[in-house]
């Protein structure tokens, strides 16, 4: 089982930015992302146009963090992202012929509707800001090292 991608990357910059007060370039968070920028502007519109970020063109322009991370939640940027379901699992034979399948996925999707509503539940808890403090203690204890 995996998290959607989008949100987990997006989380990465966002946690960036709010460490360092600077703009980043598409460029330089495609670089972070190992992607191509023509998709980092197009997920960072979308945070844009829900006010979790701002952009500034050039010289010395790029993105920056525009949201307040004590009231900003994971959920927030996971529907901002566009990300439809949060698990990248699934039924494989959505309509199948044998009745014993069908009462099998009916059981499995009602196990993965559940587990989808108590991560949304959790996710609309944690904030950006818990994140970042988090993020923050790991690199002043890896600084003691």
């Amino acid at each position: 089982m995996r998290i959607d991608s989008r949100l987990s990357r997006m989380l990465h910059v966002l946690l960036h930015m709010a460490r360092h007060d600077r703009p980043y370039t598409s460029e330089q968070i495609a670089g972070m992302l190992q992607t191509n920028a023509v998709v980092v502007r197009r997920t960072m519109a979308g945070l844009r146009a829900h006010g979790y970020v701002r952009s500034v063109t050039g010289q010395g322009g790029g993105w920056t963090i525009a949201c307040d991370l004590n009231r900003t939640t994971l959920l927030d940027i996971h529907r901002a992202v566009g990300g439809r379901h949060i698990f990248a699992i699934g039924i494989d034979n959505a309509n199948p012929s044998c009745a014993v399948e069908r009462v099998v996925n009916s059981s499995v999707a009602d196990a993965l509707n559940q587990a989808e509503r108590l991560l949304m539940g959790r996710l609309g808890e944690i904030t950006l800001a818990d994140l970042a403090e988090e993020f923050d203690a790991i690199c002043r204890a890896e600084l003691k090292q």
